[in-house]
């Protein structure tokens, strides 16, 4: 015999789906008409026989185009779907009277079927922000509504079918061997935890993995900041080793995620700088891979008690030098650059090519002159082929230069008609030319000048996430170091996302760059996320990953779990019940819904917000708050950062096909979790996830 629920959701789909059968077929309005009175009107203006009123059948004539257009465009009207009409089952009783509403992903209120689009029905607000059981009172539609949730599940249909019924009364799933037969577990609750405020590295191997917010032993403290700390107290023998490394030249760190490769760089900043205090100051630059990394560590110096040593990204340096050194070339950025130009802009084929083109044409050590080596060499199609065929012999590239060449003159055509005074001209530079320019700058006028015009000397550079760096950017800034200078370099080829950055081994970046037999120094402990996610993450590389032992672990905790849905609006319900009931347990904890793109992010945010979570915020341009709350941002924007709990949203085949790139983004994504990592996907999971079961 059925459970009430199972027989009350398996009346309800029967019934819908009868009513959807007797539904008349929807139709578009035709073309037809409107296309034959265009061809009338387009004869009569043509013919001349009502000259007359020539301005009234011209605005006529654009009327019925307009209309044409919006048929067209609109396409086909939209019906419910009747092998999945809906996702969710909501009952609702307002004064006495009870009716039943489901969310799908079409509205269909017609002849007894109530079914709405969840991304916009005012009415679907009361199933994000409200319970089974719970009273509320919302204005809905222009009109107060008051009632209670007497029922709230969600629901499974595939291919008409009922497979899974979610409600607090039970969870309830067909059994795959008996059709007829259903079996029911204890209502289960996904909840995030795991302890945030726990401090990195706080407890030994097992132990912590059940902390929960609010039960810190007594003299703990809750982290509020969610920047990178600083944690003197906590080095371990082989990171104090390396930053007490205090020989000039280079010391190269290698670690997997959560390793303190950032740490320990900036800690030895601190640990030079006591013995040569003019190591705090303009000559010490810290570079890192983004402004949101510049942000996540920039507090960690002062605390440390330096206060003049510069953190910058990468970008927002090499563009205020570009501009210092080039004033006349004062035009602006784009941000739709293409692969191909990006992938050779920072191919080593240009360092190569810049260096020959500058050789082989003597002149004047003027800024006007390095511009012209730097426009020359991107128009040399001979010479990029070449430079091409001796660094990467295997590489067919002739096409691909003689079509970055064409593109190239072009753009080059409009920057030089700007700098000639045409105010008319669209001229602006790759991101990539920055780095170029000054290149050029370096071989034709000597080194990079700080204030006053004198020479920029280095006397500690640190490069953080140096892999997502092409070696031409590097030898940049090695130009400008002193000759006693030390250099700290930092990275982690399974964190490499940045495919254009001609990066391939740290032996080849390390030739490429003149300094062949550099050793590599390793940390293999992660300190930041739990040892399910530190395998998990491990997993996600596959062939990718450069150790047969991967990083240890310092603590258990729960485990990875996916999560699948038939539909975005359910993926949105779940997370938002999760969240609300985590800001409940540990108001203090950071939480990052990480999205495959700007659309995806768009998109969640507009319905979590509905959903009235606490502190919700969508991360643009990088500005994370590194507070407690909810941050919703694309993967590729977290590198190196770090928040409490982490969840991965569509992690689906499309958007994670099995890919380097698609492994080495999810590793970075799943690695920024210190306590907790969950991963959704709606449609087809991605196929690196095989290891993991639905939850």
């Amino acid at each position: 015999m059925l459970e009430p629920v199972v027989a009350e959701e398996m009346d309800l789909l029967a019934k819908v789906l009868s009513l959807l059968s007797e539904l008349p077929q929807t139709k578009t309005a035709s073309e037809a008409p409107i296309v034959r009175e265009l061809e009338r009107l387009r004869e009569v203006i043509l013919s001349g026989d009502e000259a007359k009123d020539i301005s009234a059948l011209s605005e006529q004539y654009h009327h019925q185009a307009s209309v044409l257009n919006q048929l067209r465009s609109a396409g086909a009207v939209e019906g419910v779907d009747p092998s999945s009409p809906y996702f969710a089952h909501l009952r609702l009783k307002e004064n006495g009277k009870e009716r039943d509403l489901c969310l799908g992903r079409t509205t269909c209120i017609e002849r007894g079927i109530r079914i709405v689009d969840w991304r916009d029905a005012p009415i679907s607000k009361i199933f994000y922000s409200y319970r089974q059981g719970e009273h509320y009172d919302e204005e809905i539609a222009g009109r107060e509504r008051i009632g209670e949730v007497a029922v709230r599940r969600m629901v499974r249909i595939q291919q008409g079918a009922l497979e899974r019924v979610q409600s607090p009364e039970g969870d309830y799933a067909l059994d795959e061997k008996d059709s007829d037969g259903w079996t029911r577990a204890e209502p289960r609750t996904a909840r995030l935890q795991g302890g945030e405020g726990v401090a990195l590295r706080a407890f030994k191997v097992g132990e912590g993995q059940d902390r929960r917010m609010g039960t810190l032993e007594s003299g703990q403290v809750m982290r509020v900041d969610k920047r990178l700390p600083e944690i003197t107290g906590l080095i371990d023998p082989l990171q104090f080793e390396l930053i007490t490394e205090s020989r000039p030249g280079f010391l190269v760190i290698r670690g997997a995620a959560g390793s303190g490769k950032t740490t320990v760089a900036l800690h030895r900043v601190a640990y030079l700088a006591f013995a040569e205090p003019r190591i705090d100051g303009p000559e010490t630059l810290v570079v890192v891979f983004s402004p949101a990394l510049r942000n996540f560590v920039g507090h960690v110096l002062p605390s440390l008690g330096l206060s003049n040593v510069r953190i910058v990204s990468y970008r927002e340096w090499v563009a205020e030098e570009r501009r210092k050194h080039f004033r006349n070339l004062s035009i602006g950025v784009r941000h739709d650059t293409s692969a191909l130009a990006q992938r050779i802009k920072l191919h080593p084929l240009l360092s190569l090519a810049m260096e020959r083109y500058v050789a082989a044409h003597p002149g004047e050590a003027t800024a006007e002159r390095a511009i012209d080596d730097w426009a020359g060499v991107l128009c040399e199609e001979e010479l990029l082929l070449a430079a091409a065929q001796e660094i990467e012999p295997d590489w067919d590239s002739a096409a691909e230069i003689r079509k970055f060449v064409d593109g190239q003159r072009v753009q080059l055509e409009a920057i030089f008609a700007a700098l000639g005074g045409d105010e008319t001209a669209q001229a602006e530079l790759d991101p990539e030319d920055d780095a170029l320019l000054l290149r050029a700058w370096q071989l034709r006028v000597g080194p990079l000048r700080s204030s006053g015009k004198k020479p920029l000397r280095l006397r500690h550079l640190v490069i953080d996430e140096v892999q997502d760096f092409s070696a031409l950017e590097v030898q940049v800034l090695l130009d400008c170091m002193d000759s006693n200078a030390s250099i700290t370099l930092a990275g982690d080829t399974h964190q490499h996302v940045m495919k254009h950055s001609g990066f391939s081994s740290w032996t080849d970046f390390f030739r490429l760059l003149g300094i062949p037999g550099t050793e590599v120094d390793t940390l293999r402990v992660s300190y930041r996320s739990a040892r399910p996610i530190v395998e998990f993450a491990q997993e996600l590389l596959g062939d990718l990953t450069e150790d047969e032992d991967g990083p240890e672990a310092t603590r258990d905790g729960p485990p990875v779990e996916l999560f699948r849905f038939a539909d975005r609006g359910a993926c949105v319900a779940f997370v938002a019940d999760a969240l609300r009931q985590l800001c409940t347990d540990e108001p203090q904890a950071s939480v990052a819904l990480l999205t495959p793109s700007v659309a995806a992010s768009a998109a969640y945010y507009e319905t979590l917000e509905r959903c009235e979570l606490p502190r919700l915020h969508w991360v643009r341009d990088e500005k994370f708050s590194f507070k407690a709350g909810v941050e919703i941002a694309e993967i590729d924007q977290v590198k190196g950062l770090e928040f409490d709990y982490v969840i991965l949203l569509d992690v689906d085949a499309t958007q994670f096909p099995d890919l380097p790139e698609a492994r080495r983004l999810l590793h970075v994504g799943a690695t920024r979790a210190i306590h907790q990592l969950w991963l959704t996907s709606v449609g087809t999971p991605a196929p690196m996830l095989a290891s993991l079961g639905e939850s």
